[in-house]
């Protein structure tokens, strides 16, 4: 696998995280606005909403394309819609900011070693 392709990949899972995160929010807001759901944590029904339709956007791409669901595959798919859930509640801002604390950088190398 050449970088091009692998490239092409990082973008198709972004773009889905993306979408995905968008249809949760919809939904959410739809759900929260419903008698007698208002109550209900945001947080929760986003990740209850994220938990299930992810693998179930997943599920139906897969029968499409008509492969094999492995479950490795499913495995990822419910890793991936935590990661759904996190931008759909707080936007790609917070994952960044994730990411660059965890990334590794040569001037974060000598804070380490004095701390």
């Amino acid at each position: 696998m050449d970088i091009n392709e692998m490239m092409q990949y990082i973008s198709y899972a972004l773009m889905a995280i993306g979408v995905m995160a968008f249809f949760v929010s919809v939904i959410t807001e739809v759900v929260k606005s419903w008698p007698g759901l208002e109550k209900l944590p945001t947080s929760s029904v986003v990740i209850v909403l994220s938990m299930a339709l992810c693998p179930a956007a997943f599920m139906a791409l897969m029968r499409w394309r008509r492969q094999a669901v492995e479950w490795h595959m499913m495995f990822a798919c419910v890793m991936a819609s935590f990661i759904v859930a996190l931008v759909a509640m707080d936007g790609w801002e917070r994952v960044k900011g994730i990411w660059d604390r965890a990334q590794y950088r040569e001037d974060r190398k000598s804070n380490r070693k004095n701390a």
